[in-house]
């Protein structure tokens, strides 16, 4: 049987810029590429070595978009989240759900574009 690992995903924002910034504060990641896309629009690509969003924009893009629609949720793992969770404030954003489980712990917020996050930490 293969054997696969996340490489990326991609997702449509109305700001990629703004988008790419939060990330790369958030997990520490970097740009990786940006160029033009698909449809007359932009991509940014920000992430590790290994992983990343593909953020994207076109002239069509809205945002807005409601829970569940077209995911549920991206999940980030950190390795400080009461850090974590300063820099989502600072960006205007607000954190929210916050829980204890097994085995780590987390919270979520939704970007400008509706997208919601969850930040978790296993530490």
């Amino acid at each position: 049987m293969p054997k696969g690992q996340l490489e990326h995903a991609n997702l449509t924002v109305t700001d990629p810029q703004r988008s790419a910034a939060l990330l790369e504060k958030l997990c520490d990641w970097h740009e990786r590429w940006r160029g033009p896309a698909m449809n007359g629009g932009e991509t940014i690509h920000v992430g590790n070595e290994t992983t990343y969003l593909a953020l994207y924009t076109n002239p069509d893009a809205t945002g807005g978009y409601r829970k569940g629609v077209p995911l549920n949720h991206v999940g980030l793992l950190v390795d400080d989240l009461e850090t974590a969770e300063e820099i989502v404030i600072e960006a205007g954003l607000e954190p929210f759900g916050h829980a204890d489980y097994a085995p780590g712990r987390r919270f979520y917020f939704f970007d400008w574009d509706g997208i919601e996050f969850e930040v978790l930490s296993y530490l």
